[in-house]
């Protein structure tokens, strides 16, 4: 079992940047993938990014490539995004998940656990 909790969400001017940070508890944080999803309104739940087990392997939606950044710190159970030039597109609630596998999966049925989610509003 694994809790995640989500957090630095927030409202902010397109061409802006956030960071939404994940921590988890529970079962041992580095045999998980971790990943990033993000659902609009009326939208079905999206990839955004996911994160190798160590950390050196990382994968992108195209939407969000050169933009957005995901990095982990196995030592605090932690995951990053880090999201850059922001646009009003991105405005979605991001979700934090995680998948017990080597290699990352880019449907939302394919991870094992969520976080609540966290809101990121870019206004134009």
């Amino acid at each position: 079992q694994v809790q995640l909790v989500e957090s630095g969400g927030g409202l902010v001017q397109a061409g802006g940047s956030l960071r939404l940070s994940c921590e988890a508890s529970g079962r041992a944080f580095t045999t998980y993938v971790m990943g990033w999803f993000r659902q609009a309104p009326g939208k079905e739940r999206e990839f955004v990014s996911a994160i190798s087990r160590s950390g050196y392997s990382t994968w992108y939606a195209d939407s969000v490539k050169g933009r957005f950044t995901i990095s982990r710190e196995n030592s605090k159970n932690t995951v990053y995004l880090r999201m850059n030039s922001l646009k009003p597109e991105d405005t979605a609630v991001y979700y934090c998940a995680s998948q017990l596998s080597i290699m990352p999966g880019t449907t939302a049925s394919q991870y094992d656990y969520w976080g609540q989610g966290t809101q990121v509003t870019v206004s134009s």
